[in-house]
């Protein structure tokens, strides 16, 4: 079998991220990098080289049509996703498609039957679907080793300072050229966070959605934001995060609460702890591109497929349509290039506990 072609679409910005990954599969023999796009300058980096004769175009239509690439990786900002991945799929290549995959169920569904009728596959980047402690625990749940499971809640404290908020046109955005962008914590950087406890749900799209979003800075987007999630037959979803937290980290920690006991589990790291257990690290973690790579070669079953990440373009869907709500100022101080809420990380370990949103707990910044 003949080694397969990958053009990066969006090579700037976090494409470097994708060039790294691919710059190191090339020197394996793994992949061809066919060429790169993007709008701004690129520059050739020690670990995301540019090889000689590789060809650079400010035009994705140019690169597909000049290149004809096997794999095309789509990094650009969210409402640029389904027209570059159309244009891609029409071409004759599969995507690896970065999250969130595209702005609305409408554009979800409009992509899926592009896939279906063209026969090529779409692997939506949600790198930590390829957690090789994903399986793990659901298996102890399917076990029953947790009982009944009554929730699965996740929270996290993270800082981004000043300058994240300059780092593309789109940052802090809701809509760019009278389209959903879908920036802010839910949507971008705790995206992961989202996908992840829908996938250990496993429960397909939530029946209830209840969304609170806050921002602190002077942003179209939430940086502090809640939702919760119910079903017709599965556990009900507490998802609890912040990009303005205090000093003291929290990682983003998945707990699925039984009637038998509890599990954690940190899916940025690969942490598991089980009942009874340890916690521990557990190695092993499948790269999405060379699961996409085998996906071509022996038919396996995707990681992470379009399909599968329909419920998180549901609850993505409702959190761009709630309302966002200011933070007064007298809840909020600042330690260097961060503004931090007051007092935030205590009521995201609250919301967790309780599985409630930020208006039903202690939080006066919360009153909506």
């Amino acid at each position: 079998m003949s080694v397969p072609t990958v053009a990066v679409i969006g090579a700037g910005g976090h494409g470097l991220w994708h060039r790294r990954r691919i710059a190191a599969r090339v020197e394996s023999g793994r992949v061809r990098l066919a060429g790169l796009c993007d709008l701004a300058p690129l520059t050739s980096e020690p670990d995301a080289p540019i090889p000689e004769g590789t060809p650079v175009f400010t035009d994705h239509r140019e690169l597909l049509a000049e290149t004809r690439p096997d794999i095309v990786v789509v990094c650009t900002p969210p409402h640029t996703h389904l027209p570059i991945a159309a244009d891609a799929v029409a071409a004759g290549a599969d995507l690896l498609l970065e999250k969130p995959p595209v702005t609305s169920l409408d554009e979800h569904r409009r992509l899926t039957a592009l896939l279906d009728e063209s026969g090529r596959a779409c692997q939506v980047n949600f790198q930590a679907l390829g957690s090789p402690a994903l399986p793990l625990l659901r298996a102890a749940i399917g076990d029953g080793d947790l009982g009944e499971v009554r929730s699965i809640t996740v929270t996290g404290s993270w800082r981004r300072p000043d300058e994240y908020y300059r780092r593309s046109d789109w940052a802090g955005k809701s809509t760019m050229d009278g389209r959903r962008s879908l920036d802010g914590a839910l949507a971008n950087p705790f995206a992961h966070a989202v996908m992840q406890a829908l996938a250990v749900a496993g429960a397909g799209i939530p029946s209830g959605i209840e969304v609170e979003r806050f921002r602190a800075r002077d942003i179209e987007v939430d940086d502090t934001a809640c939702l919760r999630l119910t079903f017709h037959d599965g556990p009900a979803i507490l998802v609890a995060v912040t990009l303005c937290g205090e000093a003291a980290k929290i990682e983003g920690d998945l707990t699925v609460a039984g009637s038998a006991g509890k599990a954690l589990f940190e899916y940025p790291t690969d942490r598991l702890r089980l009942p009874g257990g340890e916690t521990e690290t557990v190695p092993g973690r499948v790269d999405l591109l060379d699961d996409l790579i085998a996906h071509r070669e022996q038919g396996s079953p995707l990681l992470a497929p379009l399909s599968a990440t329909e419920p998180f373009t549901a609850v993505i869907e409702a959190v761009a349509a709630a309302p966002v709500t200011q933070i007064p100022e007298g809840h909020l101080h600042r330690e260097g290039p961060y503004l931090v809420v007051d007092g935030v990380n205590s009521v995201i370990e609250a919301a967790g506990a309780r599985t409630a949103l930020f208006s039903e707990l202690p939080a006066p910044w919360a009153i909506r």
